[in-house]
């Protein structure tokens, strides 16, 4: 997409400022690396959708099966803003009530290690690699709005992802952003869920591992629109 393209995108709202601009610098910055031709079915799902799961090109399971993960480097940058106030949708790029009052930072930081040795754990190839993360939001459902009635709300999760060999740290696969929304229920249903097992926290945990897990070719594409109010 041209530059002009993606602005008018922006001012239309269609997109995340901060994931579209993320988006066009590392593309500036970086060429495609061993990355796999973009599933226009699946992808055209995504596009145009402001809460989204979406990556522009996934990695070639012909390229990523000789990968074995090593370590995730996880950075969750000071410069994100973390708000605790009780309100429907606080801004900032880090809310998360799904947790004991905490480091915020850390707390994420976690979960999203988790998610991501998760989601490559099917690698078991020869080459050893690390994945280099950086958060760039993490803004969960406040609990304002989870124990209201309102049938509203997106967790938004956005972050960049570089693969790097982990003899000699030279890049295997630049930085790219990743978008892993997930619809965030309110009301009964959160009720329903926490009872049945499935907290903030687990939801999270197992959507982005099945998001890395696409993205690598290992498992379905599991890009696409969400229709649902949020922020």
């Amino acid at each position: 997409m041209e530059f002009t393209g993606i602005i008018q995108m922006l001012n239309g709202g269609n997109l995340s400022r901060r994931f579209v601009v993320c988006s066009v610098l590392v593309g500036l910055a970086f060429p495609s690396v061993a990355l796999a031709e973009p599933d226009l079915g699946q992808a055209d799902k995504a596009v145009g959708s402001k809460w989204r799961t979406y990556y522009e090109q996934g990695i070639e399971k012909s390229v990523s099966r000789k990968w074995r993960l090593n370590k995730v480097h996880m950075n969750v940058p000071e410069s994100l803003t973390v708000s605790e106030k009780n309100r429907y949708a606080p801004k900032a790029d880090i809310v998360w009530r799904g947790e004991p009052l905490g480091d915020r930072r850390k707390q994420v930081g976690a979960i999203m290690t988790t998610a991501v040795k998760s989601g490559a754990r099917g690698l078991r190839g020869g080459k050893r690699v690390d994945f280099n993360v950086e958060m760039i939001e993490f803004h969960a459902l406040s609990d304002k709005l989870r124990k209201s009635n309102i049938k509203a709300g997106i967790h938004n999760i956005s972050f960049l992802i570089e693969v790097v060999d982990s003899r000699n740290g030279k890049v295997i696969v630049a930085k790219q952003p990743i978008q892993a929304d997930l619809i965030g229920y309110t009301g009964k249903q959160a009720k329903e869920l926490v009872a049945a097992g499935q907290t903030q926290k687990v939801r999270i945990t197992n959507h982005v591992a099945v998001v890395i897990q696409g993205w690598l070719g290992q498992g379905p594409d599991m890009r696409k629109g969400i229709k649902r109010r949020g922020r």
